[in-house]
């Protein structure tokens, strides 16, 4: 397959197009700088572009036959109203451009989301199936999918991936966490009774390999982990692993200090479960928080 990744420079859309590149795939990729990422195999081409505005990489993405698209600036800070208008922009703006470049008929769209569309429930078990939220995040979410669905217009296969918290080496939750924990000033955030659904980096791409190879898959797919936790039992599981206490509760009052809005995302959170996924023969890798840092305890 052809295969083009908008926001493919990244450390995941580098992983991913070696990964697809390995299995025969030819693939592009899509980034702010022409600068080649490191980690990316020589034979990746890295198309120069920014996929908020319309502009020449358009041309080059038509004329491939998957489109992954994983662009979209980080939520992991403090929300200011700039912040937000980058949060939205990022996703809305690119995912319209993306689809608007799109060849009539017969391609593939794989376009990111997050769980965060499901907005805040308690103890709820969510699936693909649950109505979106009404928070700044979920209200992203809504229009970011809307967006991509306008694909199916084109004629595409069009798969919403919406990504959990994401486990693996370096930067994401972990590079927050694992700092305080080794500091000996890690423990669960608020009550720590919320909700954590998080995924492997492994179990992340083996979805998306599995999606882009499967006709017959399309719609909303929840990519988490089968086994979501608490924030108290992601803290102690952290703190066994890395050696440490997890015995420094961080009030919410301070987590919405230090953070603002963004602050409800950690306090809150989601139960949620990848249904689809399962139902369709899709084997995680690592299921259990426990197996998931284990693997990870050597890169941390």
């Amino acid at each position: 397959m052809r295969v083009f990744i908008v926001g493919g420079t990244g450390f995941i859309g580098v992983n991913l197009a070696n990964r697809l590149r390995a299995r025969g795939d030819d693939v592009t990729v899509m980034g702010h700088s022409a600068v080649r990422p490191r980690g990316l195999g020589a034979e990746v081409p890295v198309v120069q572009g920014d996929a908020r505005h319309p502009g020449p990489w358009q041309a080059s993405l038509a004329g491939h036959e998957v489109i992954i698209n994983l662009a979209g600036a980080s939520i992991f800070t403090r929300w200011t109203e700039e912040a937000k208008r980058t949060i939205r922009e990022s996703r809305v703006l690119t995912t319209r451009n993306v689809v608007d470049a799109l060849p009539a008929g017969g391609v593939t769209l794989l376009s990111t989301s997050a769980v965060g569309y499901y907005g805040f429930h308690g103890d709820e078990e969510l699936d693909e199936g649950t109505p979106p939220g009404t928070d700044f995040l979920a209200r992203v979410c809504t229009e970011w999918e809307a967006e991509a669905q306008r694909g199916r217009e084109r004629g595409a296969r069009v798969v919403i991936t919406r990504f959990g918290i994401v486990l693996g080496p370096g930067g994401g939750v972990l590079g927050q966490m694992v700092p305080l924990f080794r500091a000996f000033l890690g423990g669960p955030l608020g009550s720590g009774r919320q909700w954590f659904s998080w995924v492997h980096l492994e179990d992340l791409f083996g979805a998306l390999l599995h999606l882009t190879g499967r006709a017959g898959s399309a719609g909303a797919y929840n990519i988490a982990a089968p086994a979501p936790v608490t924030n108290r039992e992601l803290a102690r599981e952290l703190g066994r692993v890395l050696r440490r206490p997890a015995l420094v509760p961080a009030p919410a009052f301070a987590v919405r200090l230090a953070l603002g809005e963004f602050g409800n995302v950690v306090l809150k959170g989601q139960r949620v479960l990848p249904r689809r996924l399962l139902a369709e023969g899709f084997r995680f890798a690592y299921p259990r928080i426990e197996g998931a840092l284990a693997a990870l305890a050597q890169t941390l």
